[in-house]
């Protein structure tokens, strides 16, 4: 089962209507239960980092989300879900994420408008499974005010520019996240669900990446 995890925070129709459009099953379920047993996590969020902590917390979710990334289960973080994986964001102070992936979340800077919202390239830096079929330079849709800023460059799979060169994508092993909103990316976005659900499904490369890499 995959399970995409409703906190009270996400997009979660337009992630499970994508999937089904692509003929795969999932379940929105804000159970910790199906979550820790779940075979792959997906991991949405539209919202205040603050709020969305709050409500992991409240509903129990945040031990069975840490469960699935300390046993390497596929995991995808999307728009908030990725910014959760972080310690800390300055939109929140205070507020303490799940902390899996070292760093912290930002605001743009003065002078950008806010939120970055709509179509932007990225820059591939790495192989990842997930990232089968995407080219470098493809287009995603974004909608944020606030990036991640990993401490490990290594753990970056891809760069946007937006007054800055942000991270728009990071994986840690099987967990990886994105900034964007697959979702809503049309077809490239579609060919990252289909890939995560398929991995789900027939099982991860041995190798990490898929063999065309």
């Amino acid at each position: 089962m995959i399970a995409v995890v409703d906190y009270g925070m996400g997009n979660l129709r337009s992630v499970e209507k994508a999937f089904a459009f692509l003929g795969h099953r999932v379940k929105v379920t804000g159970d910790p239960r199906e979550v820790a047993a779940a075979e792959g996590v997906v991991l949405p969020g539209v919202g205040a980092f603050g709020d969305a902590v709050r409500e992991l917390e409240e509903r129990g979710l945040t031990g069975a989300l840490m469960e699935v990334l300390e046993e390497d289960r596929p995991f995808l973080g999307i728009c908030l879900g990725y910014q959760l994986l972080c310690g800390e964001s300055e939109e929140s102070p205070g507020a303490r994420g799940l902390g899996f992936l070292p760093g912290r979340v930002v605001r743009f800077g003065e002078g950008l408008k806010v939120p970055h919202m709509g179509w932007n390239d990225v820059h591939v830096l790495r192989p990842h499974p997930l990232l089968e079929g995407i080219e470098d330079g493809t287009f995603f849709y974004f909608v944020h005010s606030y990036y991640v800023l990993p401490d490990r460059e290594e753990d970056i799979l891809m760069r946007t520019e937006y007054g800055v060169s942000f991270a728009s994508g990071a994986a840690v092993g099987k967990v990886a996240a994105f900034q964007f909103h697959p979702e809503k990316s049309s077809t490239a976005g579609l060919r990252i669900l289909d890939n995560f659900a398929r991995f789900c499904r027939e099982g991860w490369p041995e190798s990490g990446y898929p063999r065309e890499w």
